[in-house]
């Protein structure tokens, strides 16, 4: 193809040298020129542009070679009407009149029409004015843009009308042969076209299997929220439910467990209750003008929130039945059962095609969700279900079975509800009592540490020795000043001491001067204590006699610039006590405090071993409980309870060192002592949720 089109530019420039003469080299440089063009033309057909990046690269440089005043791309949209999708000086044919307009465009049809291209002359055409034709000044060359299955456009290039017929076909031949490059373009466009289709088909069919699967409204309502969000290709999908007169969410796309009372839950309830009540689809990107009051007030709420640029919330309508008329106006008073809330959480815009996927989602989520909910609302389901699963009981051959798992269940019972110690099991550390955090008295650079991890130090013992260099500069020039003022004050007391040969104007001159460097003086002086009180707040010193247990101290703090109070290392006595310093989850601490309530016991008994030693086990009591809860580490919110020990009885002392701590709370029957975690879920998750 481009040794085609290198052939067909070389011959009609060949004709147009015959009939100017241009000069040789100028010819050649302009083949190049229009080969090197050519050549980015067929690399741009072998891209992955879309068509409306590929046009205006595609016809710029077709304008270029054959040196045109302008030219278009038109190409028929979905209704078969051509449409302008790029164009270059397309005012130089001056198409203002409406006359010309339609002539043109009658042109444009009878080129597509005929299938061939086509070179019109200017002011060609009918006499009539609806009859296609050449209004313009300028040469139209028309090439026509095909796939293999149809014509999709046209390429229109207006050339200056002074060409020869040579030089004519010549442009006419090339704009033919660019056609062809770019219907390649176009080819690979459909075929990927084509291929998205195909992919898009297949999630369908894999979204409509997977949605229809199962019966019951949470798992269809989580189906629905994870494949339908991948089908919508968006960044977050929720399932909204209608719950009585209520709607609760019931499932966001990729969070297997959400937190119901939140403040983001809520006001997505809240919007979703909003859209649902009015019954038409909302899509917010940013402008609300075209809400409705309550809409508006909801949708922004809900935004200010969760910080999403696009939200789109679709009503789920249960789908008609083929009823009576009386069920049918029933069903159509009847709410939505829910909404599914679309978003994009970076992208403001609406991608194309997401409008038609999110309808055929809604589509079948709503018929899928409707069926769950009819199903799911049958009168004494579980029990039926039940009833039919255990059919098998009734079996002459499995009675022994039977009454062998009756006495097993009672067992199990007896055995469940006999009391056992109930303990709550709490990580932890060993920790001194005594030991107090160093920090930084003054901004600067750690410039020797004069302690190591373990060390024995005494309380006021320098252990870091902090450098400001503009503290440091500011004293010393302090100093200066000072010396300098000093010798200046000796020098003018010693002329004042001079018994004659001065007027009396000099001598008030010199009192003066003495005066003012004698408080000059003192300023310095008073400045000098200030720096002196700051180079000492440079040494970081021990806070209590003890040893340092900050592992690794120099590699940690040499050189490392430093903030007032910031924090460096910590000072233990391990002399003092000892205690365990436990992190309850908050969810735990409640059955400690009625422990202690019910016992009337405060300082409750503790068992905990010691991760350096883990074959025995000491004890303690209950010291402290934290009024407060805080979030340490991995375990969530938990609250810090101190718990007494004897030193003695332990064989390491770490600072530090992890334990496994259990804290009596009293007797429990067993079966509640094994399965209070599933207790506590049941009251806080279920119970509580629909009281």
């Amino acid at each position: 193809m481009s040794e085609a089109s290198r052939s067909g530019t070389d011959k009609s420039h060949t004709a147009e040298a015959t009939e100017a003469a241009p000069d040789a080299a100028l010819l050649e440089q302009t083949r190049q020129q229009i080969r090197a063009l050519v050549a980015e033309i067929a690399e741009l057909a072998k891209s992955n542009l879309t068509p409306e990046q590929f046009y205006p690269q595609f016809l710029d440089r077709v304008v270029s070679a054959l040196a045109a005043v302008g030219g278009a791309v038109w190409a028929l949209d979905g209704e078969g009407r051509l449409s302008l999708q790029y164009q270059i000086n397309l005012q130089q044919a001056r198409l203002e009149s409406d006359a010309a307009q339609r002539q043109h465009g009658r042109l444009l049809a009878q080129v597509l029409r005929h299938g061939d291209p086509l070179l019109v002359p200017p002011r060609s055409g009918g006499a009539e004015a609806d009859q296609p034709g050449n209004p313009t000044d300028h040469v139209l060359v028309f090439g026509l843009l095909k796939t293999d299955l149809e014509t999709v456009g046209l390429v229109e290039i207006m050339q200056r009308p002074d060409g020869g017929p040579n030089t004519q076909r010549g442009y006419l031949r090339f704009v033919g042969q660019m056609c062809e490059l770019a219907a390649e373009f176009l080819k690979s466009h459909q075929l990927r076209h084509f291929s998205h289709r195909q992919v898009l088909w297949a999630r369908l069919e894999e979204f409509c299997r997977a949605v229809h699967a199962d019966l019951n409204p949470r798992a269809t309502a989580y189906t629905v929220a994870n494949e339908g969000r991948r089908l919508i290709e968006c960044d977050r999908l929720t399932v909204v439910l209608r719950r009585g007169a209520r709607y609760t969410v019931e499932a966001i796309s990729g969070q297997d467990i959400f937190e119901r009372r939140s403040n983001t839950v809520r006001l997505l309830e809240d919007l979703a209750a909003a859209v649902a009540g009015a019954g038409d689809p909302v899509w917010y990107s940013g402008d609300s003008r075209d809400l409705a009051p309550q809409v508006e007030e909801a949708v922004q709420a809900y935004v200010d929130e969760s910080h999403s640029k696009t939200v789109a919330v679709l009503p789920l309508t249960r789908p008609r039945r083929d009823d009576d008329s009386e069920d049918s106006r029933r069903d159509d008073a009847e709410p939505a059962l829910g909404a599914l809330v679309v978003e994009q959480i970076e992208d403001s815009r609406i991608p194309e095609g997401m409008t038609q996927r999110a309808a055929v989602v809604v589509r079948h989520s709503a018929t899928a969700l409707a069926n769950s909910l009819d199903h799911h609302s049958v009168f004494l389901l579980p029990l039926w279900q039940a009833i039919g699963r255990t059919r098998w009981i009734i079996a002459a051959r499995n009675r022994p079975w039977v009454a062998g798992a009756l006495c097993a269940i009672v067992l199990l019972g007896v055995i469940g509800l006999w009391p056992a110690a109930f303990e709550v099991e709490s990580p932890g550390s060993l920790q001194p009592v005594v030991r107090r955090h160093v920090y930084a008295g003054a901004k600067g650079r750690v410039a020797e540490v004069l302690t190591r991890h373990g060390a024995q130090v005494r309380a006021g013992e320098t252990l870091v020795q902090l450098r400001d260099p503009e503290l440091e500069m500011a004293a010393t020039e302090n100093e200066g000043q000072r010396i300098t003022l000093s010798q200046r004050v000796l020098s003018l007391e010693r002329l004042l001491l001079e018994p004659k040969g001065m007027a009396t104007e000099e001598r008030l001159r010199i009192s003066g001067e003495l005066a003012e460097a004698r408080e000059r003086l003192q300023t310095l002086a008073v400045q000098r204590e200030l720096f002196n009180r700051r180079l000492e707040e440079l040494k970081v010193v021990s806070p209590i006699d003890g040893i340092v247990i900050t592992w690794d101290v120099e590699n940690r703090l040499l050189n490392l610039p430093v903030q007032r109070g910031q924090l460096l290392l910590t000072v233990a006595d391990p002399s003092q006590q000892w205690q365990l310093e436990l992190d309850v989850p908050e969810r735990h601490v409640g059955r400690i405090v009625a422990a202690q309530r019910s016992l009337d016991l405060p300082d409750l008994p503790v068992r905990f071993q010691l991760a350096t030693d883990p074959g025995q086990t000491f004890t303690g009591r209950v010291a402290e409980i934290h009024l407060g809860a805080e979030v340490r580490g991995e375990q969530g919110n938990s609250v810090q309870v101190k718990v007494s020990i004897n030193k003695d009885v332990l064989p390491h002392l770490r600072p530090g060192a992890t334990t496994n701590a259990k804290v009596y709370c009293g007797r429990r029957p067993l079966i509640y002592v094994w399965f209070h975690d599933v207790w506590a879920f049941w009251q806080s998750r279920i119970v509580f949720r629909y009281l």
